[in-house]
């Protein structure tokens, strides 16, 4: 019974995540894993990337059927990533247990405030106005960064993503997500396989409640997100954020 609350509460908090702001299933799955289920950091992160795939996919879908998806420039980002994410991935393999999982946490916080405090008005006019080429040499960059997080860490590249997105290349909000988890659809499956190839077979119990509800839940707060008006997006992404980042904490260092 604790195994099913556990999973269908991380479910729900990734879920939410996933959907509404492009985070990574695993900033929230992880942790929660490791401090309910006592389960080792290198299992607990393919799950939670397992669990990202879906939810990334159906979010993505549903950000792309509303036309808030930017496929030709997250293509060069997603390559890089997915590269980068097995590299890290099997390196990560050689680290201990403890120093994995905790860099997400505060970013999510912090990048939570961000949006409640500055909300990103960019329009998709301002964003046809950025050089290509450069947009296209900046993707490759930030996506190297962003895939040694996502294999390395474990969680952070949807956050990292988001991040690059709106403040670097200059993406409205709502495009930011959909591109985000278009790539963390294809970057989260890269993980999982290669934690699950080089940790061997998961917990298959933990494993499909996870993908189940996270998958359920990501796809609602898609649907309500690409409904919403750019500042009350920004909002309800920030206090999302910031809620789930503090809930993150108190599990790492209270629990």
């Amino acid at each position: 019974m604790i195994t099913f609350i556990v999973c269908l509460l991380a479910g729900l908090g990734a879920g939410l995540g996933t959907g509404f702001a492009g985070m990574s299933a695993a900033a929230v799955i992880s942790p929660m894993l490791i401090a309910f289920l006592h389960m080792d950091a290198y299992q607990a992160i393919g799950i939670a990337l397992a669990s990202d795939v879906l939810a990334s996919a159906v979010s993505a879908y549903t950000y792309g059927k509303n036309k808030n998806l930017d496929i030709k420039n997250g293509l060069v980002m997603m390559f890089t990533v997915m590269i980068f994410t097995f590299v890290a991935s099997y390196l990560a393999s050689f680290i201990p247990s403890t120093t994995m999982g905790g860099f997400s946490t505060f970013m999510t916080m912090l990048l939570g405030i961000k949006f409640i405090v500055k909300p990103v008005m960019t329009t998709k006019e301002t964003m046809a106005a950025t050089d290509p080429k450069k947009r296209i040499i900046q993707s490759i960059i930030c996506g190297t960064v962003i895939g040694c997080i996502c294999g390395f860490v474990g969680a952070g590249g949807g956050m990292m993503m988001l991040l690059i997105l709106t403040s670097v290349l200059g993406y409205e909000l709502k495009t930011a997500v959909g591109t985000s988890v278009f790539i963390m659809t294809f970057t989260a499956l890269t993980g999982a396989l290669s934690h699950f190839a080089i940790g061997g077979t998961p917990d298959l119990v933990v494993l499909i409640l996870c993908i189940v509800s996270t998958l359920i839940f990501a796809r609602v707060a898609a649907v309500l997100a690409n409904k919403a008006p750019a500042k009350l997006l920004n909002q309800a992404t920030g206090v999302i954020l910031v809620i789930l980042g503090a809930a993150i904490i108190a599990v790492q260092y209270v629990f």
